[in-house]
């Protein structure tokens, strides 16, 4: 990252994190490395803005019903529980807020699941408890991950009961693929990880726009 800007001609630059959430790499690594000191910094005659991570953007909320429309298919929503999954972590709460948030946005939206739930992989409310957390036949788990790795190839169709093991072949399986999985009762529909969505980019823009209506013409560092 601290080469990056030698590799720009334009005077004015965005720099928009394609992180879920706020957090260490967001708020202490990224400034450091290019040295930013706030909103707006000249570095090396540059106009640098910061915005904010691409995942806590109110966009993402039609990115993450979109997928949901496309993993299940002419299900009615009034009979599905949509679940919103992430990794969960004691050592920073950043991590869980975006996800909290992005269910809170969707259950008052009138999208009309019959419930919107957010679990986690490392803490409560967990994953794992999927079926039992949720009161309709169906229910949609969509990872909240900018990618597709180990968590959502690997380790979350374990805890959704997906997988037997987690092995070094699991990432072929193709998890996505075979919806719906009969389980515990259900009709589980999976998907992968939302930020491969193809309109992230629209949401990084937005996130551009936001960052413009906020802070141009505000002092620069």
């Amino acid at each position: 990252m601290r080469e990056a800007l030698y590799m720009i001609d334009a005077d004015e630059v965005y720099v928009v994190p394609d992180f879920i959430s706020e957090g260490y790499f967001t708020q202490e690594v990224i400034p450091r490395e290019m040295q930013l000191e706030g909103p707006t910094t000249r570095v090396r005659g540059k106009m640098v803005h910061y915005c904010l991570p691409v995942g806590i953007h109110p966009s993402m909320t039609g990115l993450i019903l979109r997928r949901a429309r496309e993993v299940a298919p002419g299900i009615q929503p009034s009979e599905t529980t949509l679940i919103i999954t992430g990794h969960g972590t004691g050592l920073n709460q950043n991590s869980t807020k975006a996800i909290r948030e992005q269910a809170e946005l969707i259950a008052s939206s009138g999208a009309g699941y019959a419930a919107v739930l957010d679990a986690y992989m490392e803490e409560q409310p967990f994953i794992a408890d999927w079926a039992a957390m949720s009161p309709t036949p169906n229910v949609i788990v969509v990872p909240f991950f900018i990618s597709d790795g180990l968590h959502s190839f690997q380790d979350i169709p374990v805890l959704l009961g997906i997988e037997d093991e987690v092995g070094p072949a699991a990432s072929q399986r193709d998890a996505f693929r075979q919806n719906p999985h009969h389980l515990r009762g259900k009709s589980l529909y999976y998907s992968s990880a939302i930020g491969t969505e193809r309109l992230l980019a629209d949401v990084i823009l937005d996130q551009v726009a936001d960052f413009d209506k906020e802070h141009k013409g505000s002092t620069i560092a």
